[in-house]
Formats: structure tokens, C-alpha cells, sequence
């Protein structure tokens, strides 16, 4: 592990499901995450990007390994301490936007910051707003989400990851169910969001042309990270 991480994990093993049907998710996975970096892990379906995005994000849990957060193992944090970590130092964003459909898009960047509980409501509604502002929704706070477009709800879900100021973004295929100008207008949003924020940002993508934008891109294979280098310049 390098002394500057954010996020790093050495030599992650995971099981899914149980006896026959048990599978080797991911087999000695080690990575390493620095601040103000864009991480692309590709590779094909199955091949175990979605695991090791919750495995880093605090959603499950490995069995070997260890996942640290600024050099320091998870596995010696308390289920309070583990719980602030995870809404506090990590955002993440799925393939599909999960948004409250009958809650504004307001309420929706809200839900992270209620769950902490270390801002008022007034404070609360100010930084939401101002998220949204950030990702070209200012006009729509207030509309329901399931009145707007695909492209404007994974906007959404991206302002919500920012909720708490994650220091690391965590983003599933964030771009899978858009269209190609969509995808490059969320991306461009994520690559804009690290370089302004200095925050580290990791996406499971099957979309080249995203990876090749990154700074790092690790490819994966059943379970493990065969290849990992650096952008082409």
C-alpha cells in the first residue's frame, strides 16, 4: 500500500453463494487509490468489478484481505465508525439512479445528508440546491423525479453522491443506460468534479472510450486484475 492513498485494498479474496454454486468472486485484488485520480476497472461480465466496487465502497465485506481508508484498516473499525465512513468518505453511484421517484430532485441529494444528521434542514436544502446547480439542474429542485430524463436522473444521483463531500467516488457502469451523449456529458461532469475537488474516483465501465479518459485503467478477469496501467499519453 502506498503512503499517499485515500482507498486501497490488499489481497481481497471473495466467495459468493454456497457450496456447488459457490464462486470465486475475486481472487487477490490489491489496489491502490490516490487523491485526484480517475480509476477505470474493465473487463467482461462477471469477471468481478461490481464486487470489488462494494467490497471498497463499505457495502460487504471481504473474506481475506484487508480494505483501508487513508492507511487505516476498516476491519479495526467499530459498526458506528464503519457506518460514518461509509456515509461520510465514500459516494457512490449505480448503473440504475435508485431516486425516491415521488421526492424532488431536492429531496433526493438530501436523503445522504439526513442520514448523517450533521446539518440542518435549511443547510441541508442550501447544499442540495447548490449540487444540483453544480450539475446543470438548478431550474428542476423541485420536480419529482420520475418527471425527468434518464440523462437528468443519473445527473441527480450523481449531485447525491456528493451529498456529504466523499472523498472518493465509488460509480458502478455510471453511464450504462445512457445514451452516447449522455454518457459524455455525465463523465465529464465526474472527470470535473476530481480535478475542481481533488476527490479519487473509481467506475467499473464497459465503455472505452470513458476508460481510455482516465488516468489508471485495470482490467480484470475472473476475479483477478491482469493488467493495470497508466493513460496513453
Amino acid at each position: 500500500m502506498k503512503s499517499d492513498t485515500c482507498l486501497s485494498c490488499e489481497a481481497i479474496e471473495r466467495y459468493l453463494g454456497e457450496e456447488e454454486e459457490r464462486v470465486h468472486a475475486l481472487r487477490g485484488v490489491s489496489l491502490d487509490i490516490e487523491p485526484g485520480s480517475i480509476h477505470a476497472v474493465v473487463g467482461p461480465s462477471g469477471c468481478g468489478k461490481s464486487s470489488l466496487l462494494y467490497i471498497l465502497g463499505l457495502l460487504d465485506l471481504p473474506d481475506a484481505g484487508r480494505v483501508s481508508i487513508e492507511a487505516e484498516p476498516v476491519s479495526q473499525l467499530s459498526d458506528d465508525e464503519l457506518a460514518y465512513k461509509r456515509s461520510k468518505f465514500i459516494g457512490f453511484i449505480f448503473q440504475f439512479h435508485f431516486l425516491m421517484e415521488d421526492f424532488t430532485a431536492q429531496e433526493n441529494v438530501m436523503i445522504p445528508m439526513r442520514k448523517l444528521g450533521q446539518l440542518s434542514d435549511g443547510d441541508m436544502r442550501e447544499r442540495a440546491a447548490g449540487l444540483l446547480q453544480a450539475v446543470g439542474l438548478g431550474d428542476k429542485l423541485r420536480r419529482p423525479s420520475r418527471h425527468l430524463s434518464g440523462g437528468e436522473q443519473q445527473r441527480v444521483a450523481i449531485a447525491r453522491s456528493l451529498a456529504n463531500d466523499p472523498k472518493v467516488i465509488l460509480a458502478d457502469e455510471p453511464t450504462g443506460n445512457l445514451d452516447t451523449a449522455n454518457s459524455e456529458r455525465a463523465f465529464e461532469l465526474l472527470q470535473n468534479i476530481v480535478q475542481q475537488g481533488g476527490k479519487a474516483l473509481l467506475l467499473a465501465t464497459h465503455n472505452p472510450v470513458i476508460a481510455e479518459a482516465c488516468d489508471w485503467i485495470h482490467e480484470m478477469k475472473d476475479g483477478h486484475i491482469v493488467a493495470s496501467h497508466p493513460r496513453a499519453a
